[in-house]
């Protein structure tokens, strides 16, 4: 988390600083300030100090104001917050206007089509704070009534929404004012309750924001000792609240419904026959969130598929790879050799390739051709002898994108991106992702990831903290700082128990995982 918000700090004041050099461009350090700026139509404001809201003392934040025009004498402005984050993703039928910082105007931007802005929850926050300090802008006096609102993505495009309509529902002005009219509510209601008028106003529930609440604890506690049906992952609040409706209060009581019964409900809406046909039409994909709770009831992971379905490809030499990455470069790749029994001249063990200076394009891809010399001599020499090769990864697209980012632009010594592209294709396979073996065959209750599969599976990590995010603080340790060999030495020892992780896995979905019980039939009693 440190990391991530000193990234973000890092890349908000860069974005800013390229701001504040435009024409037009002022940089306020007080409320006074600001409101002689927003007087005089400064075209635009960095690091705004807005003035609370005379009416409801609501305090508006930004990380810039951005001049839209006038009216009625006074000048208009549109909020802007930097993110050092994707803002919009792929929807085939969607559009949102772009510009960039050079011309930070709506009136300049143009229509992206096929895209649509992302559901995150990080997202919704700033959505929100955008629409509350258009609320803020509004009361006085310089809000704009289309609510406009700028968000800069990490590419520094500026995306820009029109809050005031239906657009944009977890965030537009009717759904702001509905959170903030509850939230008011609730403070209130708690003042009576301090008054000794009221009972307590709420009751906890589990959502993602939990995680960094300094009440997690005591909230948890509470919850799982009535199993509340929050606990389930995955689930909002809407979610919980018709469950509840429908009496479905504990992980246990969703776990007693038909997922069969909520998937045939979304093909034929028209049946409102049981609790799981009518809760499906208001609550997608239904069924995962019963197999979620089956998993917790069952105590265990469950099957998705058949016994003799589960399983992973296996080779005469297995070669489980893993790298690691800091600032967007990879500085390491690590694999682990195991081969069948009798087959012994081959390079059993594990082997990294790793780069502990500055990192760049040039020594991201130098490391890589090491590895990949490396590589692809242990695939000839299996393919000289007649013996089966195959090497494997927990979610490709991490490893694929590193590759393909080392080969371009291309190194002299190093492989080309049609190297790469041949072995990915090349059939029987010999790239085997186990994220995609593992989604279609195991049902777990909540993420898909290698520390909850491998730890199924009986794995253990040697370090206590062991984390891909933790492992760029150490590289920043291992680079300087006291005892860098001690860090350097963590990070390829938890880079190699990955690769073990992996291991563990396949040999688990090729043998115990087997006689775990199926997901539609969870109690073997």
């Amino acid at each position: 988390m440190e990391y991530r918000r000193r990234l973000a700090e890092d890349f908000r004041r860069g974005v800013l600083h390229t701001l504040s050099t435009s024409p037009g461009a002022f940089n306020a350090t007080s409320v006074d300030d600001t409101r002689a700026a927003l007087e005089h139509g400064v075209e635009l404001v960095i690091s705004p100090r807005l003035a609370d809201d005379e009416v409801g003392h609501r305090r508006g934040t930004a990380h810039a104001l951005v001049r839209l025009g006038r009216r009625d004498n006074r000048f208009v402005y549109a909020p802007l917050v930097v993110k050092n984050s994707e803002i919009v993703e792929s929807s085939s039928t969607r559009e949102v206007l772009v510009t960039d910082l050079e011309h930070l105007s709506p009136a300049l931007a143009l229509p992206r089509s096929g895209v649509c802005v992302r559901s995150t929850l990080s997202l919704t926050r700033s959505g929100v704070g955008l629409a509350h300090t258009t609320r803020v802008l509004q009361s006085l006096g310089y809000g704009d009534e289309l609510a406009r609102v700028a968000l800069v993505d990490r590419q520094r495009q500026v995306w820009w929404l029109d809050l005031a309509g239906s657009h944009f529902a977890r965030f537009n002005l009717a759904t702001y004012d509905a959170l903030y009219q509850e939230r008011r509510a609730l403070l209130e209601a708690h003042d009576r309750w301090r008054e000794g008028a009221e009972e307590f106003p709420t009751s906890p529930y589990w959502h993602r924001e939990c995680a960094d609440c300094a009440f997690r604890d005591h909230c948890r506690d509470e919850l799982e000792a009535h199993d509340d049906v929050s606990l389930t992952h995955f689930t909002n609040f809407e979610q919980q609240r018709l469950l509840h409706e429908f009496g479905v209060d504990t992980r246990a009581d969703l776990a007693r419904l038909d997922p069969r019964r909520a998937r045939l409900a979304r093909r034929a809406p028209s049946d409102s026959s049981s609790r799981e046909a009518v809760l499906a039409l208001a609550i997608e994909r239904l069924d995962d969130l019963i197999y979620r709770a089956r998993v917790h009831v069952s105590g265990s992971l469950l099957r998705i598929t058949e016994s003799d379905a589960v399983g992973c490809t296996r080779a005469d030499v297995e070669v489980d790879v893993d790298m690691e990455s800091y600032d967007e470069h990879t500085y390491l790749w690590g694999a682990t050799v195991r081969a069948a029994v009798g087959i012994n001249d081959v390079p059993l063990g594990y082997h990294s390739f790793v780069e502990w200076g500055e990192l760049s394009h040039e020594s991201e891809a130098r490391i890589f051709a090491e590895f990949w010399e490396w590589f692809s001599s242990l695939r000839r020499q299996c393919r000289e002898r007649g013996l089966s090769f195959a090497a494997y990864c927990f979610w490709a697209q991490a490893e694929d994108g590193a590759m393909n980012r080392a080969v371009n632009p291309p190194l002299a010594a190093g492989p080309a991106r049609s190297d790469l592209d041949d072995f990915r294709s090349v059939t029987p396979a010999q790239w085997i992702d186990l994220h995609d073996c593992a989604k279609t065959q195991i049902q777990t209750e909540g993420p898909l990831g290698l520390k909850v599969l491998a730890r199924a599976a009986g794995f253990e990590w040697r370090d206590e903290n062991p984390s891909g995010e933790a492992s760029m603080r150490w590289f920043e340790a291992a680079r300087a700082g006291d005892d860098v060999e001690a860090w350097r030495q963590r990070i390829l020892e938890y880079n190699e128990d990955d690769c073990r992780a992996t291991q563990a896995l396949r040999d688990w979905l090729n043998g115990p995982a087997r006689q775990l019980p199926h997901r539609d039939r969870p109690d073997p009693r």
